[in-house]
Parts: C-alpha cells; sequence; structure tokens
C-alpha cells in the first residue's frame, strides 16, 4: 500500500529583523499630587517619596477607557513615524485593566485609527461614515501579562516581522490601573496611575530589536493580584521588592546576553516603573547607574504595562535618550513574568 504524499507547506519570506521608527504617549490631564492623595489616607508627601519616588501620577476620567489612551498613544507614535494607519498590518495591546472584552482593545484602537471614533460610536458631524466593507484591517492581538506586558508584545512583534507575518506593527502598552485601585489601601494607592505609551515596528534590513528573553517565577504567581470579586490591585509588596532586589539583575543580563552584546554596550535602561528604591539598585547590580536611566516613576507613577513604553517615549521626546543606542527594555510584575530585550533607539 502506497503511502500518500504530503505537500510543503510553505512559508513566507521574512525580514532580516525590525527596528522602531517612532514613539508616542498619552497621559491624562489630571494629574494628582502626594498631597491630594494625603486627603484620604494616613499618609503625607515626605512619606511616599522616600518609599516610592514617586510625586505625582495622572488619573483618567470615569468616562475615558484604555482603549481612549492607547488610541492617542498610537497617533502619536504614528505621526512621530511618519506612518499611515491604514499601512499598519498588526496591532498588538499590552494591557491587564481593560474593561471591554470584546471587541478586544486592540481591534478597537485599529477601529478607532481609521475612522476616528470608538466601534459603536457616531461619526463626527460633518464627516461622511467610512465604509469598511471588504476592508482587511490588521491582525489584533490583546497581552495580558501586567507589567511585563509592553516587552512580551515587542517581541511578539518582532517575530511576526522576521516570520513575515507582518511588515508593519504599532505595539502599545496601555492601562487604567487607577479604576481597579482600592483607595483606602495606602499601601497601594499611592503607586497607581493611568497612561499609554507605544512603538511604531518596521521591517528592517539589519535586527534594530533584539530577541526577547521571557519567564516567570512560579514561587510568586499570587505575589500581585487583580482578582474577583473585588477585581482590586493588591500585592505582597516585601515579596516583589525582595525578588527585584535579589534576582532581577540576573534576569535582565540574560537578556543582554541574548542580543549579543555586554552590558558596556547598553546605553540606556527603561525598566518596569514599578518603585524608584527598585529601578536605582537595578542599575546599579547592572553597572549602569551611569547610564540614561529613565526614572518617569516620579511624575507618573506606577502605569504597569505602559510604563515602559510612556517612559522611552517621554523622555526620547524630551531629548534626553540618544539616537541609535541600545536600550535595555525590561518588565517584571504580575503574573509573576518578566520580559525583556535590547532595541536601538529610533533616528532622529
Amino acid at each position: 500500500m502506497s503511502v500518500p504524499t504530503v505537500p510543503a507547506l510553505s512559508l513566507p519570506a521574512g525580514a532580516a529583523g525590525s527596528r522602531i521608527v517612532g514613539l508616542g504617549h498619552h497621559q491624562p490631564e489630571k494629574v494628582l499630587t502626594n498631597d491630594d492623595i494625603a486627603r484620604f489616607v494616613e499618609t503625607n508627601d515626605e512619606w511616599i517619596r522616600s518609599r516610592t519616588g514617586i510625586v505625582t501620577r495622572h488619573v483618567a476620567a470615569d468616562d475615558v477607557t484604555v482603549a481612549d489612551m492607547a488610541t492617542a498613544a498610537a497617533r502619536h507614535a504614528l505621526d512621530d513615524a511618519g506612518v499611515d494607519p491604514l499601512d499598519v498590518d498588526l496591532v498588538i495591546v499590552a494591557t491587564a485593566t481593560a474593561a471591554d472584552r470584546s471587541p478586544n482593545t486592540a481591534g478597537r484602537v485599529a477601529y478607532a485609527l481609521r475612522t476616528g471614533v470608538q466601534p459603536g460610536a457616531s461619526t463626527p458631524e460633518g464627516e461622511d461614515e467610512p465604509d469598511l466593507r471588504n476592508v482587511v484591517g490588521p491582525a489584533v492581538i490583546d497581552v495580558n501579562v501586567a507589567c511585563s506586558g509592553f516587552a512580551h508584545a515587542v517581541g511578539l512583534a518582532d517575530q511576526a516581522i522576521r516570520t513575515g507575518t507582518s511588515r508593519t506593527a504599532v505595539v502599545i502598552g496601555a492601562e487604567k490601573l487607577t479604576a481597579v485601585t482600592d483607595w483606602s489601601d495606602r499601601s497601594t494607592c499611592i503607586l497607581t496611575a493611568d497612561g499609554a505609551g507605544a512603538a511604531v515596528l518596521q521591517a528592517a534590513d539589519a535586527p534594530a530589536v533584539g530577541p526577547v528573553v521571557w519567564g516567570s517565577e512560579p514561587e510568586l504567581t499570587p505575589a500581585v493580584l487583580i482578582e474577583a470579586p473585588t477585581d482590586k490591585f493588591a500585592q505582597d509588596g516585601r515579596a516583589v521588592f525582595k525578588w527585584a532586589i535579589t534576582r532581577a539583575a540576573d534576569r535582565a543580563r540574560r537578556v543582554v546576553e541574548a542580543s549579543g552584546l555586554s552590558l558596556d554596550d547598553v546605553g540606556v535602561l527603561v525598566a518596569h516603573q514599578a518603585n524608584l528604591r527598585i529601578i536605582e539598585p537595578l542599575a546599579k547590580g547592572l553597572g549602569l547607574e551611569d547610564r540614561v536611566v529613565v526614572t518617569d516613576i516620579t511624575e507618573s507613577g506606577n502605569t504597569s504595562a505602559a510604563s515602559i513604553p510612556m517612559g522611552l517615549s517621554k523622555w526620547w521626546h524630551a531629548g534626553k535618550i540618544p539616537a541609535g543606542t541600545p536600550a535595555l527594555l525590561f518588565g517584571f510584575g504580575g503574573g509573576f513574568a518578566w520580559a525583556g530585550q535590547v532595541v536601538l533607539t529610533p533616528e532622529r
């Protein structure tokens, strides 16, 4: 009996690598100071600064969604890159706080970038309703790995570009952490904030995004929680801090080693903006304290998946980060998961 011949599958030809060509960010207008928080929990400005480094944080209005902030950051990044939204074939949003399940946040962002409104909303007066019949939009993917979500999402976008399933991707980290905050819990309400950051990745002739290195810490899985029935953010702060001080540097070194570079080559550190008392020891442990170390937490608080892209974009647009330099992105937190990669900052 003859064995039937199985036809060979074909794979698309991918690019040699990807590169970041644009960065963007968005923060709500409302600013909450430490003195503001001291009005409803027993704390004060000095106590918060000395333990977290946070001075201010931004808080979204009740009617502002994660998708709204993600869309604003994506538009900023696309404008920065000079890329038409219609050329985007992949949208990935990293978030742990989206209130809506379907369409997912990435689908809402993709729709809003094309139409100017969120799904279900009316087209602005004076504008024609777009005809989306027979339109093939981008792939839309949500990633929920909390604070390390953006690094995970960049890894997925880079792999999609290198395997030929995408040419232009928008990767976004967006969170509305204040919506899941217990404002009577002094240990967490002093930390949380809202915002979004985004990067545009495109196919490149040479890799400018290093391989993602990711993993998890099983024994710390319950250390950071947003779960039913309360759906409020809670964490074992001591356990998280101990891991960050004793193990984070080892995980970050693995990221740099995978890129083929050394720590001497790294010019910028963009770690998850969890706590200044974590970021500064991490930089010192890696020998990067004399490089550009993003400390956006002082004015933005902890924004989970948004913290790395938002800090990177804000400092990039402020001229604090040089062009074309290796930057170490390293996220860690809920799950308990971590991920990172070395990327070359965009050219100006």
